[in-house]
């Protein structure tokens, strides 16, 4: 038998509800909504039949969850935050399904952000308050704005890992990041590499990416087999390396310091500077079977290592 508290003043009609979780005054839940254990839902909350709430999930004041959202386990809605699930709604006329919306587990939504259909707000996200989400959030990713844009991201606790730009970057004796040989005079500077010695494979593709605006972001994959070293040409690119355990960022802003990507490294490139040129050298050559596209399938594969 569960046991659960709703308010004098609460309403909830339904009898999926976990062990622990609280309903607060003038909170109404219909009967279809199934809602998990510790669950917080504060005043003023309206939640729709075909409404799924993970566990430890926080509903702050004046939220209303309708028809086809989803909030996994230990996910913050901050009040008066905005859901939608209709993109193109009339009175009385309704579609044959609603857009599904998920928010995925220990993800965070301030304050008075607006959610379109349809949208997947990935693992451990941060939606800044006021924001206005048109497009899906990739794991991990801060966004703010109207429309959003990310501006940053998290690291697997949900503190930001960006640090400030330093003027030369700072490379550690070991790890990821490697330096090349580079000779410097008043003719200007080369920088050289022998694949075999000074690369951590031999490569057999190369290619560049340019003339990305700054606001967008690149990678956002995995690789089964694949090698890759990222190496700046010009400007400065953020680039994130994620092993399913940990999560680094390094400011890659000299063509003298590369990054070592292995097999089975979710990676991430943002904040492009807009001269940036990125160059990427791959261990084999391209494979649409090798690549990982989605954060939940990499962190499956990993869990079967």
């Amino acid at each position: 038998m569960t046991t659960f508290f709703v308010h004098p003043q609460g309403l909830c009609e339904s009898t999926s509800v976990g062990d622990d979780t609280t309903i607060w005054a003038f909170a109404h839940v219909l009967p279809g909504a199934k809602i998990g254990r510790n669950v917080n839902v504060c005043d003023q909350v309206f939640i729709e039949n075909d409404v799924l709430v993970g566990d430890r999930v926080t509903i702050k004041c004046g939220v209303q969850l309708w028809d086809g959202i989803e909030l996994e386990d230990d996910v913050f809605i901050g009040p008066n935050v905005t859901f939608t699930n209709d993109r193109l709604p009339r009175s009385k006329q309704y579609p044959a399904e609603f857009a599904r919306t998920v928010v995925e587990r220990g993800a965070s939504i301030g304050g008075g952000a607006v959610i379109l259909p349809g949208i997947r707000v990935g693992k451990s996200a941060m939606v800044g308050a006021g924001a206005v989400v048109t497009r899906d959030v990739p794991p991990f990713a801060v966004v703010v704005g109207n429309p959003a844009r990310i501006t940053g991201y998290t690291d697997t606790n949900g503190r930001r890992t960006l640090a400030p730009a330093a003027p030369e970057p700072v490379v550690p004796a070991v790890g990821p990041v490697r330096r090349l040989h580079s000779v410097t005079d008043m003719r200007g500077s080369l920088v050289a590499a022998e694949f075999a010695n000074d690369l951590p494979f031999t490569p057999e593709r190369f290619f560049m990416v340019y003339n990305v605006p700054s606001q967008d972001v690149r990678g956002e994959h995995a690789h089964r087999q694949c090698e890759q070293f990222l190496l700046c040409l010009k400007g400065s690119v953020r680039a994130i390396v994620d092993d399913g355990t940990t999560r680094e960022e390094y400011l890659l802003d000299s063509p003298s310091v590369g990054l070592h990507m292995p097999a089975m490294t979710w990676g991430t490139q943002y904040a492009y500077s807009a001269d940036a040129v990125l160059a990427v050298f791959a261990s084999l050559p391209y494979d649409d079977s090798d690549y990982i596209r989605t954060y939940a399938d990499f962190e499956k594969l990993i869990a079967e290592e």
